[in-house]
């Protein structure tokens, strides 16, 4: 056998690269769009790309199904009831495919969607993992409200998760997890940090896989579950369809014809650091920094639907084009040629913002007319500790909620390392409020370090 797994941490996903050595037959396990890391590992072990099989369509990345089987002729195996609008196998419950001495058998564990399932790899006819796509995580399990959205029921959905975490319980302790996303994923509710597990640590450490009643679990998956990005449903749709759109590319825009696409109504994503983007960005341009969860946070504050412009650091221009398109933001009309040095002589089109340390914060607030500090944090977090007198938005309710935030008065955004207040801070003041953000977050604040983090 020849098991390759693959690990995408911006987004915490998980693929595979599944082979017999013997007949040099492989599938490839729910790709990421860029699909070109499979096709070198599999030439790299003389192994023949034939099959892809997805264990469910993704909500949180687009996808690399239709390009393996446009590139390759890949067959496109979904578990069966599945609806797409591309031609695909359905593997029935039960069902193998075989790829010689190695075979991935079906089970359907419909819960975190209708269409879940679990491929068992087996070799010489015994299970040895399950690649549990998301319906078991380690520590946790699929949550069954991401597509409420488009009329599924959280509360079914639930039920049938608990009929499928059964289903797992009867494999053998010794049977491998590898699941579909790993620690960070907002498909689950609270990830551990492995990548892999087994049936047998699980069984005794999952919350979700010890006895309970229906009624209970389905109450407690259906409970204190984070906001969802509101892409999600977007890609959720587009992993069903039959688009086989390359990745996008952006192009070198002089100033002009940036600032006229600009004009027109496209947003400008300004990739850099928080710090360089205090110093001087472009009025009304969003930030998103690419060292962290950047395609997540994309996806939290914009339309996938809108187009884009892109300011980032002189050489990083197509990993954030490749980054956006792993979500499905696939309208780029180009980036900033030259960086925010192009700028130089823009003087009047540039703005700034503070960004407060712990101390001079903590001063402000004890004097006349103090700035109100905003906590973008999740409720979770929050309920662990608070700055006294924060008001309470999480970034994921800020495109909708942030006009009830008072436009009279200085903000002061903060999260727990310093990642999400940036985000959050550029796009008050892209919508014209007084905004600023605490270096270091709330671990700053109690003196744990002032250190942006790429988590925060």
């Amino acid at each position: 056998m020849e098991f390759i797994p693959f690990y995408l941490a911006c987004l915490a996903h998980a693929s595979y690269l599944v082979g017999d050595r013997r007949t040099g037959d492989a599938a490839v396990i729910d790709p990421q769009r860029d699909i070109d890391q499979y096709l070198a590992a599999a030439a790299e072990r003389r192994l023949t790309i034939r099959h892809v099989l997805l264990t469910h369509f993704h909500a949180d990345f687009i996808a690399g199904h239709l390009a393996l089987a446009k590139r390759l002729g890949a067959t496109i195996h979904l578990a069966a009831g599945a609806q797409a609008e591309f031609p695909f196998h359905p593997l029935a419950d039960g069902e193998a495919l075989v790829l010689g001495d190695v075979a991935l058998r079906a089970l359907h564990t419909p819960g975190h969607t209708p269409e879940s399932m679990t491929l068992l790899l087996e070799e010489g006819g015994r299970p040895v993992r399950a690649l549990t796509g998301d319906t078991l995580f380690v520590g946790d399990v699929g949550r069954p409200d991401l597509l409420a959205s488009l009329g599924a029921s959280a509360e079914d959905l639930a039920t049938s998760l608990h009929a499928s975490i059964q289903r797992l319980l009867a494999l053998p302790d010794e049977v491998e997890v590898w699941p579909a996303h790993g620690a960070g994923s907002l498909c689950g509710r609270a990830l551990g940090p492995g990548r892999n597990s087994t049936i047998g640590t699980e069984r005794r450490a999952n919350w979700a896989l010890q006895p309970m009643p229906t009624a209970e679990f389905v109450q407690r998956v259906t409970t204190d579950l984070p906001v969802a990005p509101a892409y999600f449903a977007h890609d959720a749709v587009m992993n069903r369809t039959s688009f086989i759109a390359e990745p996008p590319v952006t192009a070198a825009l002089t100033t002009v014809d940036f600032l006229a696409t600009r004009s027109a109504g496209a947003v400008v994503l300004d990739v850099r650091d928080g710090t360089a983007f205090a110093g001087a960005h472009l009025d009304g341009a969003l930030n998103v920094p690419l060292d962290g969860p950047f395609a997540t946070h994309v996806g939290q504050i914009v339309d996938p639907d809108r187009d884009l412009l892109l300011i980032a650091d002189p050489g990083r221009e197509a990993e954030a084009a490749t980054r956006l398109g792993r979500i499905g933001f696939d309208h780029l009309r180009g980036h900033l040629a030259g960086g925010m040095a192009a700028l130089a002589d823009s003087a009047a089109l540039l703005r700034t913002h503070r960004r407060w340390d712990a101390a001079a914060l903590k001063t402000a607030m004890a004097a006349a007319n103090p700035p109100l500090i905003v906590d973008v944090r999740n409720a979770a977090e929050r309920a662990k500790g608070a700055i006294p007198d924060s008001v309470h938005l999480p970034l994921a309710d800020l495109r909708t909620q942030w006009n009830k935030l008072p436009h009279d008065r200085e903000l002061v955004v903060h999260c727990a390392g310093g990642y999400r207040s940036a985000v959050a801070t550029a796009w008050l003041t892209a919508q014209g409020l007084v905004a600023g953000d605490l270096l270091g977050g709330y671990g700053a604040w109690n003196g744990i370090g002032t250190t942006c983090s790429s988590k925060g």
